[in-house]
């Protein structure tokens, strides 16, 4: 390992001791998020009101729904006899509902026999509001003082003020033959709005109210603000209740291996911290300590293999007599080359110039030269006349 490897593991080193150091030493942030969940002691979660259920409802069983509502009261329904064989209220808790159509449409035949379904929630679903005939209206987040309270004047005491960023949602527009108005809101610098309704269906009622942040850790534990979650509830009959929990099966948990890490806040970011050191190393390390090094091959020499395609093409051919010509052509320009001769006129001065300065046999140079003028004067060249002035060709530049 070299120097700056060990650099920068040592950077890496500081930087992971230093997140440890500060983690420790910091206090966890507090987590505003709104989860709604029964297990959660965030200020935004429902632990203090479903662990006050048994006090709300002291003669009845609390039991969480941690499947869809289709799933677990269809499961309920006996078809032969067209009845549930449970009784009871179903309560569900969040900021924009969850609840799919189907299991909406199995909550309404549920009320129709005789139950309670309350929803806080300040986005119901569509198929209550297409048949409970309301809507909805949104404005604006506000800040300041805002105001909840009952139109039973019974529960005039039950109101409660909030200081707190709302979202001003309200219902605007109700059936008025149907609807019984619950509750109000009223928004500082604003008329009241309702927030809180009650509409029978078939032997039963369904309760929605706009806000459910009142039934949340941080409204319940502050100022004796509990009264106004209490005072809604208590229009619930005191039977079973069904409690419609942000704990699925198979969804808190989920199937990651890393499933426990990752839902604690130190061990995730020790988790994150670990990747991004590993992502760092690789990416300095990635590169090369030495640039690549080219590989010069030598020259090859084609000329052998240039030679043996050009004598296959003449062999294929048959073409004698311009194999003749250009060996003549070439034997010629060897003469100019070494010699410096004038190959112009190929007669006796010429042959007695080439004998004195190759130092061949007067008789072999004649009879070379003999042949050259013979060749060079037909029109028609044989295989035999090819081979006989190679042969006078190669002797005369061998010997």
């Amino acid at each position: 390992m070299n120097k700056t490897i060990k650099t920068y593991m040592g950077l890496l080193l500081l930087l992971f001791l230093g997140a440890v150091i500060i983690e420790f030493s910091t206090p966890p942030p507090i987590n505003w998020s709104k989860t709604y969940n029964e297990t959660h002691k965030i200020p935004y979660g429902t632990f203090v009101l479903y662990n006050e259920l048994p006090t709300l409802f002291p003669s009845s069983e609390i039991k969480p729904i941690k499947s869809t509502a289709y799933e677990f009261f269809n499961a309920l329904y006996n078809f032969e006899d067209s009845i549930y064989t449970v009784q009871g209220n179903f309560i569900s808790i969040e900021e924009t509902s969850s609840i799919d159509e189907i299991s909406a449409k199995e909550l309404l035949s549920f009320a129709s026999y005789g139950n309670d379904i309350f929803l806080a929630t300040s986005y119901p679903p569509k198929v209550f509001k297409d048949s409970l005939g309301f809507t909805t209206k949104h404005n604006f987040t506000t800040k300041g003082n805002i105001n909840f309270s009952f139109s039973n004047p019974r529960l005039k005491n039950d109101s409660i003020n909030i200081v707190k960023d709302l979202n001003n949602i309200y219902f605007s527009k109700v059936d008025t033959a149907a609807t019984t108005v619950l509750g109000y809101q009223k928004f500082e610098n604003d008329t009241s709005q309702v927030n809180f309704i009650k509409v029978p269906w078939g032997k039963g009622n369904v309760y929605i109210h706009l806000q459910p942040i009142v039934f949340t850790n941080y409204i319940l534990l502050k100022n004796n603000q509990q009264k106004y979650a209490s005072a809604a509830l208590s229009y619930l009959a005191d039977t079973t209740v069904y409690f419609d929990s942000k704990n699925k099966y198979g969804k808190n948990l989920g199937n990651s291996p890393l499933r426990f890490v990752l839902s604690q806040p130190q061990l995730r970011y020790a988790w994150y911290t670990a990747l991004i050191s590993i992502i760092l190393f690789i990416i300095f390390n990635a590169k090369r300590k030495q640039r690549v090094i080219r590989v010069i091959h030598p020259l090859q020499n084609t000329t052998i293999a240039f030679i043996k395609t050009i004598g296959n093409l003449y062999y294929e051919t048959k073409d004698h007599t311009n194999l003749v010509h250009k060996k003549i052509t070439y034997f010629l320009e060897h003469l100019r080359r070494i010699y410096y001769m004038d190959t112009q006129r190929l007669d006796d001065k010429f042959v007695k110039s080439l004998v004195l300065k190759s130092g061949k046999s007067k008789l072999e140079v004649e009879k070379l030269i003999r042949l050259v003028v013979d060749l060079r004067a037909k029109k028609h060249c044989s295989e035999s006349d090819l081979i006989n002035l190679n042969k006078a060709i190669e002797d005369f530049y061998t010997q």
